[in-house]
């Protein structure tokens, strides 16, 4: 293996595929079939950022429970909603529908360099502050990550990036230290943010 680290941790969203298309294609349907649900959308999303910027300036302290539950959470309550019919919202919007359009937008080269990568022996990870295996099969590309760690999925993190728990995590049960791992993702605020608090290299993909 030529690569000088042995372990390869990729973000998920606008990493490995192209998003702004797929954002383009996911906001008309919203328009066309679900502008019930536009504002909910963006009120989650707009919460993500929040819920970002506390975990970066260390005012969430109560790190035990998962980022997305309290996403949700927060989310429904300053909607005045109900948390259920939330969640139904945000896994049709965010993580099912997305997946009719994503193999589209594959990032071909970049997935060819991690299949490379792992056959000469590195070991992969996907590392995402959002549910990943849905998008992954979509993708197609589930098999070649060993390793997945996604809020909102078992044993996810217990912080969204930059806090670096998540990289830190996929390193430890890959069996890689910190310092021989490359994360890829496509944010330097978040990604290369969470990858230098866990002392591991990084690389924008953009």
């Amino acid at each position: 293996m030529a690569d000088a680290h042995r372990a390869w941790l990729c973000d998920l969203d606008g990493t490995l595929y192209r998003p702004t298309l797929v954002k383009w294609l996911m906001g008309a349907e919203l328009a066309f079939v679900g502008l019930t649900d536009v504002k909910a959308i963006r009120a989650f999303r707009k919460q993500h950022e929040s819920l970002r910027e506390e975990y970066a300036r260390g005012q969430i302290e109560d790190t035990r429970g998962s980022p997305f539950e309290l996403q949700l959470e927060r989310t429904a309550s300053a909607l005045g909603s109900d948390e259920l019919a939330l969640r139904e919202i945000v896994e049709r919007w965010m993580i099912h529908r997305p997946g009719r359009w994503l193999h589209r937008f594959r990032r071909q080269p970049l997935l060819d360099e991690i299949g490379a990568f792992r056959a000469a022996g590195g070991k992969t990870a996907v590392v995402s502050d959002y549910p990943a295996r849905d998008k992954l099969r979509a993708l197609g590309v589930l098999d070649l990550f060993q390793v997945v760690v996604a809020c909102g999925e078992a044993q996810g993190p217990r912080a969204l990036k930059p806090d670096p728990s998540g990289y830190l995590l996929a390193a430890e049960r890959l069996g890689v230290p910190p310092e021989a791992c490359l994360v890829l993702g496509d944010r330097i605020d978040a990604d290369g943010a969470a990858a230098a608090a866990a002392g591991m290299d990084f690389r924008h993909v953009r």
